[in-house]
């Protein structure tokens, strides 16, 4: 059935971002699911919906003239889902209220939330949740306190890398202001990656396959961004620079300019991306490449052994699903607390003092011998090792047949069928 959106004129969105625009296109189009669901026969017994779309799709479900079970979807971790839960209770007692001269809301240095240990530090917070009336911001202090008319919430996550915040969630300590509690939370990760079937013609997969079936066991390290994350010329060279000095072969997906976006400035990325591919093929120590990648099989091949990330959680569950422990250098988002995460639960290390994007930090660059440092304290990490082989047992164990994902998942069926 086919689901159109309703142009938006950018003029009347919070945002210039293509991204984002498209994002809220897809919250003022949300009430045209009204006559599809409608016409459904049998009715279904429940929905599950992205977590950015409680308000605009609670009056749908409640305007049918059949009971429908609303459960939403939060795609990253539960430590942020927490902070997502709690938002508008800590807006509420921050310090000094936001006004349209300051518009910055005044968190202390840490931010408190009942029964979750440790307290996530403002630093850690997305810049977009700083500001009072900004997009993100928004969204999190209009649907934060509907989050107890759902039915329950589903989260890709697992207890082998939250099981204080998931105890945390379902346990009660995290309540609203008049005391009630969240809906049940359902760990239904991790998400296991998609097999892609091989497209005829597909020579760039079958070169970083040849290029990783000669080397050694966890000897390379695998580096990536995310497709909307393009870092700068200078940075480019410097991140170069440490895998060079870190004596570990390396493949690396260079990013040249963010999707949906074409940027002036990134122009130049392609040409030293270029200049990369070249100067590492004569080297061969390293493969730099600038096409998308399927990041599942790199990650799941036996020669990767270490993964420099951005910290995006879809990354991070992938790592874990594949045991490869992870250098976090977090640039935007949720990813500081995503690393938090990965550090705390021991999939791998955090490289803190590390700038993230936005504002003045786009012009800070990390030298080449932190970097390489950084890996060299990643890759012969016994500990490590073992810590993320682990985790990828737990990961497997509960996505396989009896495991807790199948029982829970079963549950919530049974529930719906009596609906």
């Amino acid at each position: 059935m086919d689901f159109h959106l309703l142009p938006l004129d950018p003029s009347t969105a919070n945002s210039t971002d293509p991204f984002w625009l498209k994002f809220e296109a897809i919250r003022r189009s949300a009430h045209l699911l009204t006559p599809l669901l409608s016409s459904l026969s049998p009715p279904p017994s429940a929905l599950i919906y992205d977590f950015s779309l409680i308000t605009p799709v609670l009056p749908v479900i409640q305007s049918l003239p059949y009971h429908l079970c609303a459960y939403i979807l939060f795609t990253t971790l539960a430590r942020m889902f927490s902070l997502f839960a709690s938002y508008h209770n800590l807006v509420a007692s921050a310090s000094t209220p936001a006004n349209i001269n300051n518009p910055t809301i005044q968190f202390g240095d840490v931010l408190e939330i009942p029964g979750i240990c440790p307290s996530i530090p403002r630093s850690s917070v997305s810049p977009l949740l700083l500001i009072r009336n900004s997009l993100f911001s928004n969204i999190f202090l209009e649907d934060g306190p509907k989050l107890k008319i759902l039915n329950g919430v589903l989260i890709n996550t697992f207890e082998g890398l939250e099981a204080e915040a998931l105890h945390a969630l379902n346990g009660g300590k995290v309540t609203f202001n008049d005391g009630s509690g969240l809906p049940p939370v359902f760990p239904v990760g991790p998400f296991v990656p998609c097999e892609f079937e091989k497209l005829q013609g597909d020579d760039d997969r079958d070169q970083l396959r040849n290029w990783l079936d000669d080397k050694h066991d966890g000897s390379v390290v695998y580096v990536s961004f995310e497709s909307r994350t393009a870092l700068s010329g200078d940075q480019i060279r410097e991140v170069d620079d440490g895998l060079v000095k870190s004596g570990f072969r390396f493949l690396w997906v260079v990013k040249e300019k963010l999707v949906d976006r074409e940027e002036e400035e990134e122009e130049g990325n392609l040409v030293i991306g270029h200049e990369l591919m070249e100067k590492e093929k004569l080297k061969g120590r390293g493969l730099v490449v600038k096409s998308w990648v399927e990041q599942g099989e790199i990650l799941g091949h036996r020669a990767v052994g270490g993964f420099v990330s951005h910290c995006g959680w879809t990354s991070v569950v992938e790592a874990a699903w594949h045991g490869v422990r992870v250098l976090a250098w977090p640039q935007h988002g949720d990813q500081k607390i995503n690393a938090e995460v990965v550090e705390r639960c021991g999939l791998g290390v955090w490289a803190k003092t590390w700038p993230w994007g936005g504002g003045e930090n786009d012009k800070v660059v990390v030298n080449g011998e932190e970097i390489g440092d950084k890996i060299k304290e990643l890759m012969p990490s016994e500990a490590l090792r073992v810590q993320a082989a682990r985790i990828e047992q737990e990961a497997k164990k509960t996505a396989g047949v009896s495991g807790c994902r199948e029982k829970m998942l079963k549950r919530l069926i049974n529930e719906w069928r009596k609906n």
